[in-house]
């Protein structure tokens, strides 16, 4: 069972999570706080899997927690789960050590899905968050475009595939299915794609993948 913690200062919205979290066989709400430091304390007394912290909360809010919780709670997989969507609290919640960030509208399979795929180690984040934070760069200049373009040319076909869809938010699961290859595949490809680019995370590829203009897969040359 993947054990997880909600915290929201709304009762409504930490109801509403819990309903659509509990469909799921392998999820189990095994705590709820409505402040950040209450969080951060039962993290560390539950062994939570998964955190599911919304960013505004008073006294310690969600960043603040997630920091905390890295400290004292490393096993637990920290996702912001917020309405707010701008490049700052995303910025923000990654260098605090957040594992992922979803807004609160994202569809319940989605939500499911991501608590399932952030249990599992792997970075999380919507693919509307990702889309902005690549919007957020379009201003760029030709000497980018052509060391975007420079570092991609490095990667094989299956490589720029996959960064093709990384580009795109997916998951690791997401990629293996479209691809049709493991899960563990998937997985050693991004990693080798990240190395590869010099590229600390998964959005930070997708940016340099928007630069260079990397095509969906099976379009390229």
């Amino acid at each position: 069972m993947i054990r997880v913690l909600l915290a929201d200062d709304e009762a409504l919205i930490r109801a509403g999570i819990r309903f659509v979290l509990e469909t799921a066989r392998d999820i189990e709400i095994v705590a709820e706080a409505d402040d950040g430091a209450r969080a951060v304390e039962l993290a560390r007394t539950h062994l939570v899997d998964v955190a599911l912290l919304d960013i505004r909360m008073p006294g310690v809010d969600g960043l603040a927690a997630a920091a905390e919780m890295r400290r004292v709670a490393p096993r637990t997989h920290v996702v912001m789960l917020t309405t707010f969507g701008e490049e700052d609290y995303v910025t923000r919640a990654l260098r605090c050590g957040a594992a992922g960030f979803l807004l609160k509208d994202t569809p319940p399979d989605d939500l499911i899905r991501a608590v399932q795929v952030a249990a599992a180690g792997e970075p999380i984040l919507s693919p509307r968050v990702t889309r902005q934070l690549i919007e957020r760069h379009v201003n760029r200049d030709l000497s980018q475009v052509d060391e975007a373009r420079r570092r991609v040319s490095a990667l094989t076909d299956r490589e720029r595939d996959v960064l093709s869809l990384l580009h795109e938010g997916s998951s690791n699961a997401e990629i293996a299915k479209e691809l049709l290859i493991s899960e563990g595949t998937a997985k050693a490809h991004v990693s080798r794609i990240l190395s590869a680019l010099g590229c600390t995370n998964r959005v930070q590829a997708a940016i340099l993948a928007h630069d260079a203009g990397v095509l969906p897969p099976g379009s390229h040359s």
